[in-house]
This record gives C-alpha cells, sequence and structure tokens, in this order.
C-alpha cells in the first residue's frame, strides 16, 4: 500500500516518515492540496536505485552494440588486454 501524506506532516512529522521510509524500503508520497507533489526515499533506496538505473543503461548500451555487430570473440578481448597490459 501506498504511503501518502500531506506537506504539512513532512513539516511536523519528518522524525516519523524519515523512519517509514527505513523501516517499510518503500517511498513516501508527498501531496501539495490534495495533488501529488514529491516523494521521498530512504537514502539507502535512492542508491539502491540509482545503481539499477546505472545497471540497465550499461545493459542497454551492451545490447546496442550486440545489434550492431560491436562485439569480439573473449579470445580476441584477453589478447587485446594481454598487450594492454605487457603480458
Amino acid at each position: 500500500m501506498q504511503n501518502i501524506r500531506p506537506s504539512a506532516e513532512l513539516r511536523n512529522k519528518y522524525n516519523e516518515i524519515s523512519t517509514l521510509c527505513k523501516e517499510t524500503r518503500e517511498p513516501v508520497y508527498i501531496t501539495v492540496n490534495g495533488h501529488g507533489d514529491t516523494v521521498i526515499l530512504s537514502l539507502e533506496q535512492f542508491n539502491q536505485m540509482q545503481a539499477e538505473l546505472e545497471l540497465l543503461k550499461m545493459l542497454a548500451e551492451s545490447e546496442e552494440d550486440v545489434r550492431n555487430g560491436r562485439v569480439s570473440s573473449i579470445e580476441n578481448t584477453f589478447n587485446d588486454i594481454r598487450k594492454k597490459l605487457d603480458l
């Protein structure tokens, strides 16, 4: 169930809202005059979301490389790495 709170509670009950975010690991939606305005996440959840987005971006770029033929065999890749490391 979504946690929806009016903006006045953010001001008056910040500690409660912060604890709720941390304990439930869910966002809290803040409304102003009955309309959605802001979403609050714990720092841990925000960092996890950012990491997941970065991973999805990398996967999308990799899929594009495969579609466009910008790939190399594992053998060639390791040979290139060995050359760069002078092994």
